[in-house]
C-alpha cells in the first residue's frame, strides 16, 4: 500500500498525551482514564453498599478498593513479564521493576484482583464469591477506560485493513490503515460488558453468577477483539492464527462457567438478619 493510498484513511487526530504539566509533574491522559475509572468505580459500590443494608459498609469499599488496586497494579506488571516477555526477562531480570517503560497485562491484574478479593474476604469473613460478585460489575468501567487510554497513546492498535473506518496511527511505523481495536474493546469490554454484568448483579440473588457472568464475557469479547487487534511483535501467533490473549481468554470462559454451575448447584440462602448476628459474633 502507498503513502497516498493511506492519506486517503482517517487519520489519528493529534492529542498530546499531556494535558498539562508543572514543572517535572505532568498530567496525562492515560492516568486521567484510569483515575475516572476509579472514581466511578467507588461511586458505584458505595451506592451498592449502601443498598446493602448492613451487608458492605463504605469503609469496606474503600480498604477493598485499595486491595484491589495493588492487585491490578502488581498483577498487571508481573503477569505482563511472564506472560509477554518471559524471554526478554531471563536475560534481564530487573526489567521486571522498569514499569516506567510501560507494559501491563489484562490477564496478570485479573490474578492479582482474584488474589486481593481472596485476601479480603478471608478477613472480613465473607465468602469469595459473595466479594467476588461485588467487585465483578466495578472492573468493566477500569476495562473500558483504560481502553480509551491506549487509544489516546495510539497504542495497541489493531491489524491492517480496508474498512471505511480504518485509522493510520502516528506511532505505526509502517503508516498502514489499522483497525482502531482500542475502540472496540472499549465497547465490548467496557460498555457491553458493564452493563451485562451490572444487570445480572441487581436482577440476581445466586451466588456466582456476576462472577461468573464477567469472566465468560471478558473471555468472549477479548477473543473476537483479537481477530482485529494486531499480536504482539515478539509473541505473534500459535498455530499460526491463535493469539496469547485469546490462549489466556479461553481458561477465564471455562471458570466463569463452573462457577455458575457451581452457583446453581449450591444455592445458599443470605439473609440482613443472619449477616447482622454473624457480625455481632465475631
Amino acid at each position: 500500500m502507498t503513502a497516498e493510498h493511506a492519506q486517503s484513511f482517517l487519520q489519528f487526530p493529534q492529542i498530546d498525551p499531556i494535558i498539562f504539566s508543572i514543572g517535572p509533574i505532568a498530567l496525562r491522559w492515560y492516568g486521567l482514564m484510569y483515575l475516572i475509572g476509579f472514581v466511578a468505580a467507588m461511586y458505584i459500590a458505595n451506592k451498592a453498599a449502601d443498598r446493602s443494608q448492613g451487608v458492605w459498609t463504605r469503609d469496606q469499599v474503600s480498604d477493598l478498593l485499595f486491595y484491589g488496586f495493588l492487585g491490578v497494579i502488581l498483577g498487571g506488571r508481573i503477569g505482563y513479564v511472564l506472560f509477554y516477555q518471559f524471554d526478554y526477562f531471563l536475560v534481564e531480570p530487573l526489567y521486571l521493576f522498569k514499569i516506567w517503560e510501560g507494559g501491563m497485562s489484562f490477564h496478570g491484574g485479573l490474578l492479582g484482583v482474584i488474589t486481593a478479593v481472596f485476601i479480603f474476604a478471608r478477613r472480613e469473613k465473607k465468602s469469595f464469591l459473595e466479594v467476588g460478585d461485588f467487585v465483578a460489575p466495578l472492573v468493566p468501567i477500569g476495562l473500558g477506560m483504560g481502553r480509551l487510554g491506549n487509544f489516546i497513546n495510539a497504542e495497541l492498535w489493531g491489524r491492517q485493513t480496508d474498512v471505511p473506518w480504518a485509522m493510520v496511527f502516528p506511532t505505526d511505523k509502517l503508516q498502514l490503515p489499522r483497525h482502531p481495536s482500542q475502540l472496540y474493546e472499549f465497547f465490548l469490554e467496557g460498555l457491553v460488558l458493564f452493563i451485562i454484568v451490572y444487570v445480572v448483579s441487581r436482577r440476581s440473588k445466586t451466588l456466582g453468577l456476576a462472577s461468573g457472568s464477567f469472566l465468560i464475557g471478558y473471555g468472549i469479547f477479548r477473543t473476537i477483539v483479537e481477530f482485529f487487534r494486531e499480536p504482539d511483535a515478539q509473541l505473534g501467533y500459535f498455530l499460526s492464527f491463535v493469539s496469547m490473549g485469546q490462549i489466556l481468554s479461553l481458561p477465564m470462559i471455562i471458570a466463569g462457567i463452573a462457577i455458575i454451575y457451581w452457583g446453581y448447584t449450591h444455592p445458599v440462602v443470605t439473609t440482613v438478619k443472619s449477616h447482622k448476628k454473624n457480625k455481632k459474633g465475631k
